[in-house]
């Protein structure tokens, strides 16, 4: 077995729920992109007593001892966090930490590699199956929701991300996304959510954003997502101060990107970073050199990115035999 096993699990942009009326007998569905960075890196081994040391600490030490009772360890172990993604900013940083821990510890102690498995076991993905799809496949993720009898949801479609086109992320330090029991209520207090709109969203996701993909059409694939996006907010709108965004200053900036030449803009999850997308490096670098100055002096994060059309990185090293 390894003596040491490291992984690197990558954010993730939530594009939008599919269906939030439920009245198929399936709710929530989604469609995601796996980022480049930022990532939560981890190394795990074994050791006599529980550690944990690093950022998210208390969060992965909660983690770590799950996952050991999920998957019925017995042993203890050290867990060092090298990098986190920023919590409740909507880039999934719960979900790839819940299972970068637990994969880490299938793969030490010699266990089948399983995410779609240890999203319930780490009770993750309540209602999206793309935490699991992203971390496994990367790339872009379609879940196809939660049914009476779901455990995680199933990913019902999967597509490469164009290598040229690229993702702008903008940041808010300064605020939070909903998230815990807070997100609970949200959820609860939120207005219906009508079958035709619901029906809208799956339709531009199945016959835009999927298409567009395949054969490399920036131009419908934008659309398609500024589409989503607005209609997704206009409905959290309610649990957001009555606006798309949690972050009024990354809505603006986000205005602006769009305002000149960007497509595709919105919030990721409950935020507060927003995105926007572009079809080559050159186009990204020309904007943000045009609108990352305001940005910053706003208070805000502003980054260039890639999608990763791959899943997250687990490596196993081994002790040499004398």
């Amino acid at each position: 077995m390894p003596a040491s096993v490291s992984v690197a699990a990558s954010a993730r942009l939530h594009l939008g729920f599919l269906d939030m009326n439920g009245g198929l007998g399936r709710k929530f569905g989604g469609v995601g992109l796996a980022l480049d960075a930022p990532a939560t890196r981890l190394t795990l081994i074994r050791a006599d007593r529980n550690g944990v040391e690093g950022p998210e600490s208390a969060r992965a030490a909660t983690l770590l001892e799950r996952a050991q009772e999920a998957l019925g360890v017995a042993g203890r172990h050290r867990l060092t966090i090298e990098q986190a993604i920023p919590a409740h900013a909507g880039l999934g940083s719960g979900t790839q930490l819940a299972l970068a821990v637990s994969a880490a510890l299938r793969r030490l102690e010699d266990l089948p590699h399983d995410p779609t498995a240890d999203a319930a076991l780490m009770a993750r993905g309540a209602r999206s199956g793309l935490g699991a799809g992203l971390f496994q496949h990367g790339g872009v993720v379609v879940d196809g929701g939660r049914g009476p009898h779901t455990s995680t949801p199933p990913v019902v479609a999967r597509a490469e991300f164009p290598d040229a086109w690229r993702v702008l992320l903008i940041g808010d330090p300064d605020a939070v996304g909903l998230h815990g029991a807070d997100e609970r209520d949200a959820f609860a207090e939120l207005p219906p959510f009508d079958a035709a709109t619901s029906g809208e969203v799956c339709r531009l996701v199945l016959m835009q954003i999927l298409p567009a993909l395949a054969e490399r059409e920036f131009a419908p694939f934008g659309a398609a997502v500024t589409r989503i996006q607005a209609l997704v907010g206009d409905h959290f709108a309610p649990a957001q101060g009555g606006r798309r965004f949690t972050s009024a200053k990354v809505e603006a900036t986000v205005a602006r990107l769009l305002a000149d030449g960007a497509t595709g803009g919105g919030q990721t999850s409950w935020g507060p970073t927003g995105f926007a997308f572009v079809d080559s490096d050159a186009a990204a670098r020309r904007l943000l050199g045009r609108h990352g100055a305001q940005a910053r002096r706003e208070g805000l994060d502003i980054s260039i990115h890639r999608g990763l059309n791959r899943g997250a990185r687990i490596d196993a090293v081994y002790a040499r035999i004398a």
